[in-house]
């Protein structure tokens, strides 16, 4: 039956690509195209969270009813080795850290991902979270979305440039489904992926969203994830309280990306996988044991936080509960969650798990508007409304870590009320965002990519420099003289040659100096001083010369210094090697540019 079903699949495809040949142009082609991508990305979507759905709450109703349930400490490392087994056996590839492969294929692959990214991160992030892993399915589903664009382009033959829109249209289905936040997937598309915002781009991108959103509520209703009622106006009143939120959650966030970075680095010196994947799931089941709000996702706590009379009930199964009713013990516990759910996400990544940071990022976030509105609250007898600090400050943390200041506003909007609380989420975000980027010029995604010089997305100026080979422009053509020649042998020298530029080397073919005809073109005239002159005298010192092991991005910056049109290229040891021409260099490095902006 199966069989029946993909040969009838593949026969529509077929047909359907004939017909995009020789009817449609490119431009109906790729609107039809992000149409399809926006459905199969959208049920990538669906399948996944209800497949987590399944997955946890099978596991959570073997929980005992009883204030302490050991089985955490157990299902979080279980779920690491099944995950550890899966990957390794099955896929063996690497499918961590789904949205920075998606940039990883955008700047190195020209958008092509491999077929296994449709369904492998779909199935180990299910895994990892359905049994606790303290991360989200959020950057396994842009993933996921993003490798369906990809090879839908691959069958169409799309040329690199559409093969990235397509995967970006793929990304916008899958998070405008899961989030049902269609400006957000559009804006997010745009702001990380760094996709170009004109009309040939954001139509097929809204197709897609819209695609997304249509199945999402189809198949999952119209319920938004977090349930923020009493909702009142912005008062203008509370923005110094705003400003100092966007502070904490800029730190908050720098302490994020910090730690997630030291921890990965810590198990990356383990290099049995499995042993670490036994030492990360008892780490992690040790930190769900204390605080059950880290099992999975966590948004069933954001939920609690934004409606519940009762916050303090959030510990209810933790054996810390007990510490809860003393309003200083209470606000600890506040910033232990908010500093050790950090901890249980780079774990479970560290240690083998597949998950993403959208979910813990907002879980901090959320968090960190509770503490600090709870704090002005409680010590200094104010009325800040915790729901509008509490979506605030996940805006905060998430245009901290991901350096989507955009993103974060709409995906917080619309995640919650609409846009009632615009304002304060756009404060809170930017002031996130102006304090970390400077520290921080990457979002957690981007750097390992940036410090490669491989991250095209975000700096497409300096990706050309990479990608162009100047070493394949050296001109070989301009003639050497040796340094002992007199002005009689130079001048036989020019006589052969259509250049003015010619270069001095000694026995051993070291460059010693320049002759630029130009300079001494009076000295060449006079016959009387062929023999007695010599062309040590008349050689010049370049200012500057190209090593052969110098980057583009040197080279370039050397001619710009210099202001020269040709510089000499020598080895580390001086040998002559050629000439390179500035002008070859910028046309090179422009035609780079133009193919990529053109496809």
């Amino acid at each position: 039956m199966m069989t029946k079903v993909t040969r009838h699949f593949l026969s529509f495809f077929s047909k359907l690509r004939r017909y995009c040949k020789q009817k449609l142009g490119i431009s109906n082609t790729i609107l039809l195209l992000s149409f399809f991508t926006g459905v199969f990305g959208a049920t990538a979507a669906i399948i996944i969270k209800n497949l987590l759905h399944f997955t946890a709450s099978s596991l959570t109703n073997a929980f005992p009813n009883a204030e302490h349930n050991y089985l955490y400490l157990a299902f979080p490392l279980l779920g690491i080795i099944i995950t550890i087994v899966f990957v390794t056996r099955v896929v063996k590839d690497d499918i961590s850290h789904g949205v920075s492969r998606v940039l990883s294929a955008i700047s190195k692959d020209n958008g092509k991902l491999k077929p296994h990214n449709m369904y492998s991160s779909m199935v180990a992030s299910s895994i990892t979270v359905g049994f606790g892993g303290s991360v989200g399915l959020e950057a396994p589903m842009v993933l996921t979305g993003s490798a369906i664009g990809s090879n839908v382009a691959r069958y169409f033959n799309m040329s690199p440039k559409n093969t990235v829109l397509l995967l970006a249209c793929g990304c916008t289905a899958a998070f405008a489904a899961v989030f049902k936040a269609p400006i957000a997937a559009l804006v997010f598309a745009i702001e990380l992926l760094m996709i170009d915002f004109t009309a040939a781009t954001v139509l097929p991108l809204m197709i897609s969203a819209a695609t997304g959103i249509v199945l999402s509520i189809l198949f999952m209703g119209h319920n938004v994830m977090f349930t923020a009622t009493g909702v009142t106006i912005f008062d203008v009143k509370n923005v110094p309280y705003y400003i100092l939120l966007g502070v904490f959650t800029a730190f908050v966030s720098l302490y994020f990306l910090r730690t997630l970075r030291t921890i990965e680095k810590w198990f990356s010196k383990i290099k049995r996988k499995y042993l670490k994947g036994i030492l990360g799931g008892l780490l992690l089941g040790g930190l769900i044991f204390f605080f059950p709000m880290f099992y999975g996702e966590g948004y069933i706590y954001i939920n609690e936080i934004l409606s519940s009379n009762a916050p303090e009930l959030i510990f209810k199964n933790s054996p810390l509960h007990h510490f809860t009713h003393l309003p200083l013990l209470f606000l600890g516990l506040i910033l232990a969650v908010i500093l050790l759910k950090v901890i249980a996400t780079a774990v479970t990544t560290a240690s083998g798990g597949v998950g993403g940071t959208f979910a813990p990022a907002l879980f901090i976030g959320g968090f960190c508007g509770f503490f600090v509105s709870h704090c002005f609250n409680v010590f200094f007898g104010l009325q800040l409304p915790y729901l509008h600090f509490i979506l605030a400050g996940m805006a905060g943390i998430m245009s901290g870590v991901m350096l989507t200041p955009l993103t974060a506003i709409f995906l917080t909007a619309e995640l919650s009320t609409g846009y009632t609380l615009l304002i304060p989420l756009m404060i809170t975000s930017s002031i996130s965002y102006l304090i970390v980027s400077p520290i921080e010029k990457y979002s957690l995604y981007g750097k390992q990519l940036a410090e490669k010089g491989e991250l095209k997305t975000h700096n497409k100026d300096f990706f050309a420099m990479k990608k162009v080979d100047w070493r394949t422009l050296i001109d070989h053509d301009i003639a050497t003289i040796p340094i002992h020649s007199t002005l009689r042998e130079y001048i036989r020298i020019i006589s052969k040659s259509t250049r003015n530029l010619f270069v001095v080397v000694d026995e051993n073919r070291k460059f010693v100096g320049l002759l630029v005809m130009d300079y001494h073109r009076e000295t060449i005239f006079d016959q009387s001083k062929y023999d007695t002159v010599f062309v040590e005298e008349l050689m010049i010192e370049p200012e500057e010369f190209v090593y052969e092991n110098d980057s583009t991005k040197t080279v370039i910056e050397k001619f710009k210094r210099t202001g020269n049109y040709n510089l000499p290229i020598v080895s580390t040891d001086r040998t002559y090697i050629g000439f390179l021409s500035r002008a070859k260099v910028l046309t090179a490095y422009r035609d780079f540019i133009a193919e990529e902006s053109n496809g």
